[in-house]
């Protein structure tokens, strides 16, 4: 149902300014990550600190991304999707302005209240901008470039923060949203959905209170400890509430997932691909430039442009891909996919102060292709069979489960690092007839003050503190991707095994 108090007179230029929006809402999920250091090294935050700056973001994205596009569908697209771009902005002013790693985290999670809205509601947009015989082909447009915006994310932070500083990749968001108003405030039309459904708000509850709780449990059950009562405690508050808001969501006539879509095997088969991808990409991310910053000595720019040669997989192949999607199905190329980032992770686990960037960039390259042969195959099988009537609910779902597995994994992934690089400092320490103290807890928290921490503790010289920074780093990064390549195999062997139970490709 449109609204014709306004005229539409240039939809293109309608489908460019909620492209630069859904564009800039995926760039901030992961331009984060190159700027991880710089953060770190300007707001002292802990390596905890800075998962919850990207844990933030991506929690709200999957609490409230079927929230809103509900919101939308009754109050009008456009008006929501302009009250998210005036939050978006005005939110990344106080990112960018941060006076310490908290105020940082808090503006993330508003951040990510806001990219809610220009994820989803663009997506609802675009049927009232074009005829039905245009609009699969505008949808494909607004979704390569989020993807796009995705995958270059780390490159255009990198470039940033060399020629300005971290604060910038937050500071330019405003800039570009004006754009995006300029472009849409005489070109868009309003609309609703003509099918007027009941917002389920104790359902949203209950999900926005059970992520959390899980988050929360995971990330500090190393300090607290995985049997404390603390930590069971949060984990049983999370399971009551994800039991609550499973039994609420079956009787409820307008779910947030609806739990009935997990009797086709193909649309569990496309869930799970995009949890597996979104664990794994969300997890090397964090870690990779960082890697990069404290093993190999690079800044900026040049952490992007490392990261290049994989993101730029992404981007280019990512056509292609659809193309062989529309012709042989998507299941052997999800296959092919996972086992691409298993070869890149297995490969990331043996990276050595010493390893030579041919070696690296290979491992990287191998993730980009794994990331484009997984992203869109993996939305294509969740929602090739799913009936249209039920395509909103479908994709929220898919949009839920996809931003929970980059939360899980970055959680669980950072928990794997802690304990097996403390595992390796003590060990170092425990050869000089030291005790295990809190400041190695810190060192391993800190890689910014790790080398000034243990020379305070140890009498060493800079380049041996330095050697033992390093062992342990990579000792604990090592794990982490050990633990990727397990995640790797193991939806690739779910793939594997629900392909064999359906009776067709998509």
């Amino acid at each position: 149902m449109i609204d014709n108090s306004i005229k539409q007179t240039n939809p293109w230029l309608a489908l460019i300014g909620i492209s630069i929006v859904s564009f800039l809402g995926c760039l901030d999920l992961t331009i984060v990550d190159t700027a991880l250091p710089s953060i770190q090294a300007a707001l002292t935050g802990t390596l905890v600190q800075l998962q919850w700056v990207v844990n933030a973001f991506m929690l709200a994205l999957a609490a409230l991304m079927v929230v809103m596009g509900k919101l939308a569908d009754s109050y009008g697209r456009r008006r929501v999707l302009y009250l998210g771009m005036v939050g978006f902005a005005l939110f990344s002013l106080g990112a960018g302005l941060a006076p310490n790693i908290q105020w940082l985290i808090i503006f993330r999670l508003l951040q990510g209240v806001t990219v809610a809205i220009t994820y989803t509601v663009p997506v609802a947009i675009v049927p009232s901008l074009f005829s039905p015989h245009l609009q699969g082909r505008m949808m494909g447009i607004l979704i390569a470039v989020s993807g796009f915006g995705l995958a270059i994310g780390p490159v255009i932070g990198g470039f940033i923060i060399s020629l300005l500083s971290w604060r910038w990749i937050f500071l330019v968001n405003p800039i570009f949203v004006i754009v995006a108003f300029v472009l849409c405030i005489r070109h868009l039309p309003e609309s609703r959905s003509p099918y007027q459904t009941k917002l389920d708000w104790l359902g949203a509850l209950l999900l926005m209170l059970a992520l959390p709780a899980i988050i929360l449990a995971t990330v500090n059950a190393s300090h607290w400890g995985w049997l404390s009562v603390n930590t069971l405690s949060v984990y049983g508050v999370a399971v009551i509430l994800l039991y609550g808001f499973y039994k609420h969501e079956k009787k409820h006539t307008s779910p947030i997932v609806d739990f009935n879509l997990l009797k086709n095997n193909l649309f569990i088969l496309g869930v799970l691909a995009n949890f597996g991808l979104a664990f794994f990409y969300n997890l090397a991310f964090f870690l990779m430039p960082l890697y990069l910053h404290y093993i190999k000595k690079i800044n900026g720019y040049q952490i992007g442009l490392s990261l290049l040669a994989g993101t730029l997989m992404v981007a280019i192949l990512s056509p292609w891909v659809g193309n062989f999607v529309d012709k042989n199905g998507s299941k052997q190329i999800l296959k092919v996919g996972f086992i691409l980032l298993a070869a890149s992770a297995a490969m990331q686990s043996f990276f050595q102060a010493q390893s030579s960037w041919l070696y690296i960039e290979t491992a990287f390259i191998l993730l980009g292709i794994g990331w484009a042969f997984i992203l869109n195959p993996s939305i294509v099988t969740a929602l090739g069979t799913v009936p249209k009537e039920n395509s909103g609910v479908a994709m929220g779902t898919l949009g839920t489960v996809h931003n929970l597995g980059g939360t899980v994994g970055l959680a669980i992934g950072t928990v794997v690092y802690h304990y097996f690089s403390l595992q390796a400092l003590m060990g170092a320490v425990g050869q000089k007839n030291m005790l295990a103290t809190v400041w190695m807890q810190e060192a391993t928290a800190n890689p910014d003050l790790a080398t000034g921490l243990i020379q305070k503790h140890i009498p060493l010289s800079v380049a041996s503190a330095q050697t033992i920074f390093e062992n342990y780093f990579i000792h604990g990064y090592a794990a982490s991707m050990g633990l990727l390549v397990g995640i790797a195999v193991v939806t690739l062997g779910i793939v594997v095994g629900l392909g064999r139970n359906v009776s067709r490709d998509v």
